[in-house]
């Protein structure tokens, strides 16, 4: 077993694929990748929260003070329009980026103390809609000020003006600290990274181990040494096994590294988080890829020795990855904790408990029962594909 074992890992050294899927992806390409947009989505965002803003406003001599108000805030420069119709087309071009129009009469209403409204002409057609709530932002503080000079009326003093407009005041207090709070965000997005990593490392070795030696007709000589079947088996799932785990290890490393040397760029908080993570945390991050990576190399090599050819293997793995997305995306859904009940479900149960780590947060009473039910679902898999294996009508469909 462990000479074809050998020979597996030799082959795949020699294959320069095999270095950039396993090596040169998890270890630089990705961390990079992730780096990069992060800062540019942050730079993005950034930008477009102070971004310059040209606008048009019709009728401002209905609301004066909401039109001066918008012309000296910062940010914003009016452009001028012939009349409303041409708001369509200026936003289509470019020439604004929202246009106000102010109804007749709107004077009158707020001095008969009744509310008003006034139309926002924008494109909403956008995914983070930055135009809108900076717009709401300027009218928010215009309708404060409107509604403290409506009370001023009634010579209430400073605590009475508080209550007439508020009431009741919530004041919060969150009883999460800074980890547990960027580690929500972060820990819903590091499983998913690391089980990408894991699957996509082994897919080409895995099709290629099966598929792959069927069409070269190098199985039919494997088949014919006097060998176990079994020790075939085990040898080809190892192999996967080996580059799966490697390349996720390999990951954290290298993320590592990152934060340690550029961390800084990141920001503070992000940092001190990172480094609150200890030792142990870490390792029971690994601890949980070792089963994970038998399950993955299990259903690939299942798979692989299933096709009759390299084309059909990699039709059929490559659904693989929205499998694998699936269960990940569960531990992000609203009000799936960890529990016992979905420390039983697979890939499930790893992305909660590596979520739960990174905020700190873990129940560590229910790690072993994660290690548990994740090796008894690789351990099954992997009996499936040794019975695969022995099947004369799955080895030669063809």
């Amino acid at each position: 077993m462990w000479t074809i074992y050998l020979k597996e890992l030799l082959e795949l050294v020699r294959d320069r694929r095999t270095f950039i899927f396993t090596v040169f992806i998890p270890v630089f390409a990705m961390p990079l990748i992730f780096a990069g947009f992060g800062y540019l989505s942050s730079t993005m965002f950034r930008q477009a929260s102070t971004a310059d803003l040209a606008y048009a406003v019709f009728g401002k001599e209905h609301a004066p003070r909401l039109a001066a108000r918008f012309a000296r805030e910062k940010g914003f420069h009016e452009i001028a329009l012939g009349s409303p119709d041409e708001i369509k087309a200026a936003i289509g071009a470019e020439r604004i980026k929202f246009a106000l129009v102010i109804p007749a009469g709107l004077d009158a209403q707020m001095a008969a103390q009744q509310q008003g409204k006034i139309e926002l002409h924008y494109n909403s057609a956008a995914t983070v809609d930055v135009t809108r709530k900076r717009v709401l932002a300027v009218l928010a503080a215009e309708n404060g000020a409107l509604r403290e000079q409506a009370m001023a009326r009634f010579h209430l003093s400073h605590e009475q003006l508080a209550y007439a407009l508020d009431p009741i005041r919530l004041e919060d207090h969150s009883t999460a600290d800074k980890r547990a709070q960027m580690g929500a965000i972060i820990g819903g997005m590091l499983p998913y990274v690391l089980l990408m990593v894991c699957l996509m490392a082994a897919m080409y070795p895995a099709i290629d181990t099966g598929a792959g030696e069927k069409e070269r007709g190098t199985l039919e000589t494997l088949l014919l040494a006097p060998v176990p079947r079994t020790a075939i088996v085990l040898a080809k799932f190892l192999m996967l096994f080996t580059i799966g785990l490697t390349s996720a290890l390999l990951m954290i490393v290298s993320v590592a590294v990152l934060i340690h040397f550029f961390g800084g760029l990141a920001g503070s908080e992000l940092v001190q988080m990172l480094h609150a993570i200890g030792p142990r945390d870490l390792a029971m991050v690994a601890l949980m890829l070792v089963p994970t990576a038998a399950i993955f190399a299990a259903i690939l090599l299942s798979i692989s020795i299933y096709a009759k050819s390299y084309k059909e293997a990699s039709g059929m793995i490559s659904p693989l990855i929205i499998v694998t997305i699936l269960p990940t995306l569960v531990a992000l859904l609203p009000g799936v904790e960890l529990n016992w009940r979905w420390s039983l479900v697979p890939l499930t149960n790893v992305a909660l408990a590596m979520k739960e780590l990174v905020k700190g947060t873990m129940d560590y009473r229910l790690f072993s029962l994660i290690l548990l039910s994740s090796a008894l679902t690789a351990a099954l898999l992997l009996a499936l594909c040794r019975w695969w294996f022995n099947r004369e009508t799955v080895l030669f469909r063809n």
